[in-house]
């Protein structure tokens, strides 16, 4: 049974979240600030953090980057469930580490598919195909042991999810997927199920780490009408 973390400083939020996720057979810890959510986390190892951002004291960002920098915690899932739903908000929630971004008011059983996915996704990795230990497009080397991406423009770490997502555009280099495509085949939602804005916000932040002009990518690039493909052809706009 796979224990969640729930961590919002509203007490009546968290208790409904508990109560609802229990009846999905889950094992659900409460925590109301950070800092007593990453002591909980310590002593018991969550398959999952679902985290607010506005909370007294280190705000959820904050607590994310703790999750990130903590090497007990740091490849734990996390999913941030808060009222902040702009674009600028998700972007720095992803920066933070999390692994998804879902918005007050939610919808129960999207929050169910999403918590399945994410932990199917972060499961028994030995049930999955073997990576191998890098994989190259172009001249973009990505390091399948260290997540380490390099470009002749300079390395950059990535956090699992960016990993995954450049994983595959990088294996299927040249071809184009929509978002609908993405959240099926990288975040193993169920068909219709994730938002565009989840796969829009991490091509944001993967350009950011590695293309040499962001705002005009030559590697990550969108195909107007169809969706995004890793290109092997790149020029730098910059010469």
């Amino acid at each position: 049974m796979a224990t969640i973390l729930v961590i919002d400083d509203d007490e009546l939020v968290s208790r409904t979240l508990q109560r609802a996720l229990k009846m999905y057979n889950y094992q659900v810890m409460v925590a109301q600030s950070g800092t007593e959510g990453l002591q909980l986390a310590r002593r018991h190892q969550p398959d999952l953090f679902v985290l607010d951002i506005m909370m007294p004291g280190a705000d959820g960002y904050q607590v994310c980057r703790q999750i990130r920098g903590d090497p007990l915690l740091k490849d734990l899932p996390v999913l941030f469930l808060t009222a902040k739903a702009k674009d600028e908000d998700k972007i720095e929630g992803f920066r933070a580490g999390a692994d998804d971004y879902l918005s007050k008011p939610f919808n129960m059983e999207e929050l169910q598919l999403r918590v399945k996915a994410i932990l199917r996704r972060s499961g028994d990795k030995s049930a999955k195909p073997e990576k191998p230990n890098h994989v190259d497009a172009g001249d973009v080397r990505l390091d399948c042991r260290t997540f380490k991406v390099t470009t002749p423009h300079g390395d950059a770490l990535l956090t699992n999810v960016q990993f995954d997502l450049l994983y595959h555009l990088m294996s299927h280099a040249d071809e184009v997927f929509n978002s609908q495509q993405l959240l099926q085949d990288v975040w193993d939602y169920p068909p219709d199920t994730g938002s565009p804005e989840l796969v829009r916000a991490h091509i944001k932040n993967l350009r950011e780490k590695i293309e040499p002009a962001p705002s005009q990518p030559i590697y990550i690039r969108t195909i107007q009408g169809h969706g995004y493909t890793f290109a092997t052809n790149a020029q730098n706009p910059l010469g």
